[in-house]
């Protein structure tokens, strides 16, 4: 009977302080939508609650993210780094968190997500990808079945991803469903295959269970025609602004 009061009470205790957490997120803006697995309502929460600062982020950008995910935030045509341009802000925030705070595991991310000393400051880089053009010259599938490839992953996109990642590929910003579209194809492909074999954990389960049930090809096809796709021409924009182009291979608007 104690064991039994007292699971009642702590459960009590949990939704009263998720009820109050979720209160309190609206006020930010960003109506945040959690799911099991993810990083803890500590370090991603405050720093969502926070405006970025995207010309103070730029600074730091150039200092931490610039040597391997370029100027542009076009990373590699070959997938080794991935294209940060034009992400939602929320993703951005999310990710880092997860790395820094260990729930993703990222040996490479994990030194330099550790040097941005504060939640304000990793605020202010995401505001600074996000006015960053999404590239146009982004890795695609190379093959000689490339049509076939991509004819099939449109296929099984349409039939269970564009709900949740958009028709476009624009993802969602508000469930931390990132920007699809400019991303490069081995990338895709390899955290599509990372998560179907068990090394990332902190999905979506609903992620995680479409996923697990393709094999390779299947998510092979699925990454050809994800890193085909467009992004709408307005989210190009931040704040009623053009994006900003870094270089001359950044996106063109």
């Amino acid at each position: 009977m104690y064991k039994l009061l007292t699971a009642a009470v702590s459960m009590a205790l949990v939704s009263s302080f998720a009820l109050a957490q979720a209160s309190a997120d609206k006020k930010s803006g960003i109506e945040i939508k959690d799911y099991p697995g993810n990083t803890p309502p500590t370090e991603k929460v405050a720093t969502l609650k926070l405006k970025g600062d995207a010309k103070a982020g730029q600074a730091d950008y150039k200092a931490y993210c610039e040597a391997c995910h370029m100027p542009t935030g076009g990373g590699t045509p070959d997938g080794s780094i991935p294209q940060l341009a034009g992400q939602h802000s929320s993703v951005v925030i999310k990710q880092l968190a997860d790395i820094r705070s260990g729930l993703r595991y990222n040996p490479t991310m994990y030194p330099f997500a550790r040097k941005l000393p504060d939640p304000q400051a990793i605020a202010n880089v995401a505001a600074y990808i996000g006015t960053l053009c999404i590239p146009l010259d982004s890795g695609k599938y190379q093959g000689p079945d490339a049509a076939k490839q991509v004819a099939e992953g449109k296929r099984l996109y349409e039939k269970e991803c564009a709900q949740c990642h958009q028709p476009n590929g624009e993802g969602l910003k508000e469930m931390f469903y990132p920007v699809l579209a400019g991303q490069h194809y081995q990338y895709l492909l390899r955290q599509m295959t990372e998560i179907h074999d068990g090394k990332r954990v902190e999905v979506p389960p609903e992620m995680l269970k479409v996923i697990t049930k393709y094999n390779n090809a299947q998510l092979a096809a699925i990454s050809a025609y994800q890193a085909s796709l467009t992004t709408p021409g307005s989210m190009l924009r931040s704040g009623g602004s053009m994006c900003k182009t870094a270089s001359a291979k950044g996106g063109k608007t």
